[in-house]
């Protein structure tokens, strides 16, 4: 009989072998996700997982960038659309949209919701950048990303006032 498999467990695990991983002397700690067709970096220790976006139940009287509640795994999860939360439109709602889990150390039941996952992206060696009045990185193909500062997003007051 075989061993059953435990995506959370298979995903971290995963995750903990990519970076132990040491080919060039430094490792890989950011995850590349699209938001409103824009380039994003977010650190690997700021997410727990990475899933399809869940079944979402619709919270009245809640703007517009927070979609509602998902149960996953018997937790309830706070789904935020970052584009809309950002101002930028919303996500496509297409089958490529994931949602990024909050690590467990930030006590946040949250969800962010992103347009993609563009996979792990190790930005040691890419040049710093500003565009669009922000600090951000550039890429080897000429790509601009920016960094998601999860912690400060976290703390934002508009961040934490969901209701209308």
């Amino acid at each position: 009989m075989s061993k059953r498999l435990n995506l959370r467990e298979f995903q971290q695990n995963l995750i903990e072998r990519l970076q132990q991983k040491d080919l060039s002397g430094s490792r890989v700690t950011t995850l590349g996700v699209q938001i409103a067709g824009k380039n994003w970096l977010v650190d690997m220790d700021g997410i727990s997982e990475v899933l399809s976006v869940p079944a979402l139940t619709v919270v009245p009287f809640t703007k517009s960038w927070f979609r509602g509640v998902a149960n996953i795994r018997g937790n309830l999860y706070s789904v935020i659309d970052l584009a809309d939360y950002q101002h930028s439109g919303t996500a496509s709602g297409g089958a490529n949209n994931r949602v990024l889990l909050v690590s467990d150390r930030h006590d946040f039941n949250a969800a962010l919701l992103v347009d993609r996952v563009l996979g792990l992206r190790d930005a040691n060696n890419w040049q710093t950048s500003k565009f669009e009045d922000q600090f951000g990185y550039q890429d080897e193909s000429g790509e601009h990303w920016r960094k998601l500062d999860l912690q400060g997003l976290l703390t934002q007051p508009e961040f934490l006032q969901a209701g209308i």
